[in-house]
């Protein structure tokens, strides 16, 4: 792919956008070609925010800079940062325009702070807009456990689906404090809404004391030292399930792993758990897609049964 290409689909993927934000190309899923593999590229309002996710040549990373550059004269955009991820300390560079010093983005309605001067994580998962979506949905007067919590978007999607209760739990005490500032970013009330820094994996007492839930949301890592390891870890989680679930409570298990497929999830439910029957994988954002699906973010829907 040339990237006169790749300027068409900037065009074709930019038309009417808004404020929300939306991925104008994934090259990570391979969809286009292999050689696209180091490039996304996301319209967030104004900003259009760049990641370079390995090095390409200086003559290559000038002209699609370039292209970018040309495209904000006609774009709604007034910013272009570029992220070089590959490099040590992820780098971002603001190369047109100024940012903010509180951002948010913009889902369905729903903000949620950002930060993309952070080293790796901007505190917004994109991927995960219909998985949100799906939660909200299915909210309404539930008990809602949210496991590996991080900057609880999974959690604003409950409380907005009219969930009675939600229980946010990350080890990561300052994602747990953004997870709360995103709350009251939406005007939402948190009298119903926990926010507890635990170890997971060293905490299924006091998890279940909030229990027993009508919901629970599943979405490690796939690897983070010292913290959880999915081929190792994931199986922990589930062999705890009955211990804080009801008949009829839905999971949502996840895991965005390219080495791991969604059988690796379906056989650990099926060893450890075997009366939450699998229910469906939820599809993918569009945006994101993948030439191997099998590949990619895997949302996966249990249901217990007994």
């Amino acid at each position: 792919m040339k990237t006169k290409d790749l300027q068409i689909i900037l065009e074709q993927n930019s038309r009417n956008l808004t404020n929300e934000f939306k991925r104008l190309f994934h090259g990570r899923g391979a969809f286009y070609t292999e050689e696209w593999r180091f490039l996304t590229i996301d319209s967030i309002d104004t900003i259009l925010s760049v990641a370079f996710y390995f090095p390409i040549e200086k003559c290559e990373e000038d002209d699609l800079l370039s292209l970018l550059k040309k495209y904000l004269t006609s774009s709604r955009h007034t910013t272009l940062v570029l992220q070089k991820r590959y490099l040590p300390q992820a780098p971002t560079e603001v190369l047109i325009g100024s940012l903010q010093k509180d951002l948010f983005v913009i889902e369905n309605g729903t903000k949620m702070k950002l930060n993309l001067q952070s080293n790796l994580n901007s505190g917004y998962f994109p991927d995960m807009k219909n998985g949100r979506a799906y939660i909200q949905s299915i909210a309404k007067d539930k008990n809602v456990l949210n496991l590996f919590s991080y900057t609880c978007g999974f959690s604003l999607a409950a409380v907005k689906g009219g969930a009675s209760l939600v229980t946010n739990i990350d080890m990561a005490k300052g994602a747990l404090s953004i997870g709360r500032e995103n709350h009251h970013l939406n005007n939402l009330d948190t009298s119903s809404v926990k926010f507890y820094p635990h170890n997971i994996l060293k905490s299924f007492s006091k998890i279940k004391r909030d229990g027993p839930f009508d919901i629970i949301i599943i979405d490690p890592p796939t690897f983070q030292k010292g913290s959880f390891e999915a081929t190792k870890d994931y199986n922990k989680i589930i062999k705890r399930l009955d211990t804080f679930s009801q008949k009829d409570t839905i999971v949502m298990a996840c895991l965005n792993s390219p080495d791991l497929d969604e059988n690796f999830i379906i056989d650990i439910f099926q060893e450890f758990a075997p009366n939450f029957t699998f229910v469906k994988r939820l599809e993918n954002v569009e945006e994101f897609k993948s030439l191997d699906e099998s590949r990619s973010l895997k949302n996966l829907i249990f249901k217990k049964e007994s």
